[in-house]
Parts: structure tokens; sequence; C-alpha cells
């Protein structure tokens, strides 16, 4: 706000999905700024915004940012990923966590199966829980809200783990296995961000510290992108033992 001289309106996700006509509230007569982590258009969301604005004949200018889609890059794989978004749509929430008990999705995990089988690489874009409201607190219509978390690299790579074991009781041997190459990214473009690269296996054992964490299934890979991720190797020998 002092850089600016302008004061700032913290926009959260309810306010963005809900009361997106208060974001254009005398935008007609009046410069608005709505400033986003990241891209602007990594959120259908935001396609949203610009659908209100024209409708309501007023002019937008689009200013573009980093993105951890592009910003990926920088652990050394060609940026020709899928993108797997594990957070449930809001309509969505209550039955989600109403189950969530008994119940765990795998969907994801074919997907990414599928992007392997063609040779591709997967960004898993990990869980976001900020704003989130206990069952109890949701049906009783109360805004209390849970502390925010952040799902880890390890965290991520523990569930498809768990996924593979199910797979293989079933009678299926899984396309992903322990031995998959992936990489763990956390806070990328900060000073202190973080690469790791190894099985699937040792990313549910390393530690990149703080969110954001994303992480990446690797499909079919160049000779280059094989040198770049022993840059950030957990454990030189993995990629001298294995075929890939």
């Amino acid at each position: 706000e002092k850089f600016y001289g302008k004061e700032l309106i913290l926009a959260d996700r309810e306010m963005v999905e809900q009361e997106a006509d208060s974001i254009l509230k005398d935008a007609d007569v009046s410069d608005v700024a709505f400033l986003v982590v990241g891209d602007p258009f990594g959120a259908t969301t935001h396609s949203d915004l610009v659908l209100r604005a024209v409708n309501l004949g007023i002019p937008y200018r689009v200013i573009h940012n980093a993105s951890i889609m592009n910003a990926v890059g920088c652990c050394g794989l060609q940026v020709t990923f899928l993108y797997i978004w594990y957070s449930a749509s809001a309509k969505h929430r209550i039955s989600e966590l109403l189950c969530c008990y008994t119940w765990k999705p795998e969907s994801f995990f074919d997907k990414i199966k599928k992007n392997r089988q063609n040779g591709m690489h997967t960004l898993c874009l990990l869980d976001i829980k900020v704003k989130e409201q206990s069952v109890e607190n949701l049906m009783k219509g109360r805004k209390v809200y849970e502390p925010p978390r952040y799902m880890s690299v390890n965290q991520a790579a523990e569930q498809l783990l768990t996924i593979i074991q199910n797979r293989r009781l079933q009678g299926e041997e899984p396309e992903i296995t322990e031995n998959t190459i992936c990489v763990g990214l956390a806070r990328v473009g900060a000073q202190d961000q973080k690469i790791a690269s190894g099985t699937l296996h040792q990313m549910s054992t390393v530690e990149l510290g703080g969110p954001l964490h994303s992480m990446i299934v690797t499909g079919t890979m160049h000779p280059l992108e094989l040198e770049m991720l022993k840059l950030f190797s957990v454990d030189s020998s993995t990629f001298e033992n294995n075929a890939f």
C-alpha cells in the first residue's frame, strides 16, 4: 500500500468466485487492478472476470506474469506437461469432506498413468487448503475456518505409493512404480527455491521445506533432460543404476 499509494483489498477465493461484481464496481469510470500470483489465466475464474467486464462494456488490459507452468522448466525437463489439479471445486467440497473418511479418490493416478504411457511428463499442482471449513462448521453454516494447509512433495509421493500398492492388490502392475523418476520443486522463483530428483520412493522421504510445492512424474526422457536431472539428484547412483 505504501509503494502504490493505494488501499489494497485482499481478494480471497470466496470473493473472486462469488463476489466478482464488487471487483468490477465502478471500473467503468476508474481504474481497478486485480493482482494475482502467477499468470492471470492460470485459473478459469479469472477468465470469468474478463467475460463479466466485456459484458459490462469495461475495457481491460492483461499484464502477464511468470507462472509455475513455465517456470518449472528450471528443473531441466521440456515444458510439454499436462496439468493435474488436486483441489476439489467448491460445489463438490461438502460431499468430498463427508466421504473422505472412507473413500480416497484415485482418478488423478489414471491421468498421470495415461500421460506416461504417451511419453509425457505430468506436472502435479499440489493441494492448497486455505479458508477451509470443517464438516461440522460447513453443515451449521458457521464462517469458522481451519488453519491453512499445503500439500508437500513427500505427502504427494506417499499418496501415489499407496495407490500403487492398492492396484497391485487388485492384480494390476501399474505403469508408475516406486522406481519411476520424479522431480520435487518448492518455492520456485524464490531465493530459497529447492529442486530434488529421484525415484518416487525417494520423493516420499525428501524434505523441501515450506510451501508451495509441485511434483513432476516423468515420461520418456531425452538424454539432455537426464543430464539436467542429475544436477538435482537425491542420490547420484539412482541415475547410474537405472535404465529409462
